[in-house]
């Protein structure tokens, strides 16, 4: 049976954090956006944080306004971020655990501990036709509390396994691969859609993107970092390339 298309989505972030260092307008987010859809992205996510570090109330209307794929809103499960999700109707909502002292999202969402805070935020955003997509850590039991709570879409963390492929540690490496697969397998077999994020790399993206479970690839700090040195779109096709060929 064939292996269905790994999706691509890129976060655009990280140009917002460029341009909030001089305070001015420029490099746009949202032309970033529109470049990587020129270069094969299937969709663009933006992280509207609490202490608005990088992407902007506006950018996020912006993005809506003039993209033709889906965008997905990355936010932390607030009263503040639910109603401005509704407002603008994205196709997708990611809901992320986030303290401010956080350089980035750093592992993730407690949907154990948190089920009070999380399911009504999660119902709310389902009920304006928003679908909701938890980013988690890659656990079996995780993938349970997801189906619990009734969110169609789990996000598992890759910020570990980079880690280990970083520092060269084939032991944790072979250790958090293991632990990816088998909550993919898990949370596909009990319904669920599965997609993966957070310091995939075109170095460390393959082994990833070869687990027949993943439906989408959420990737951004490496895109951008990489276009420094070569452009937003030819970093967007080296990482669609190398995940089309651990995909095949």
């Amino acid at each position: 049976m064939p292996v269905p298309p790994l999706r691509l989505g890129v976060n655009i972030d990280h140009v917002a954090t460029v341009r909030n260092a001089r305070g001015g307008p420029y490099p746009d987010p949202v032309r970033a956006a529109h470049l990587a859809v020129e270069a094969g992205a299937d969709g663009i996510t933006a992280h509207l944080r609490e202490d608005r570090r990088h992407i902007r109330d506006a950018d996020i209307a912006a993005l809506k306004a003039s993209l033709a794929v889906s965008l997905n809103f990355e936010m932390a499960a607030t009263d503040e971020m639910v109603a401005l999700a509704i407002a603008t109707q994205p196709h997708a909502s990611c809901l992320v655990p986030e303290k401010r002292e956080e350089r980035t999202t750093e592992g993730g969402l407690d949907i154990v501990g948190g089920r009070d805070h999380l399911a009504p935020r999660i119902h709310a955003l389902a009920e304006a036709g928003i679908r909701v997509s938890l980013f988690v850590e890659p656990e079996p039991a995780v993938m349970e509390a997801a189906r619990a709570l009734g969110a169609p879409v789990v996000e598992l963390h890759t910020g570990s396994y980079c880690e280990a492929a970083l520092a060269g540690d084939e032991a944790a490496v072979d250790h958090e691969l293991a632990r990816i697969r088998r909550a993919a397998a898990h949370g596909a077999a009990i319904g669920l859609e599965i997609h993966a994020g957070h310091g995939l790399t075109t170095a460390s993206v393959g082994p990833v993107a070869a687990l027949p479970e993943l439906r989408e690839l959420n990737i951004g700090h490496a895109l951008i970092a990489d276009a420094i040195f070569v452009g937003l779109p030819q970093a967007i096709r080296a990482m669609r390339a190398a995940m089309d060929r651990a995909r095949g």
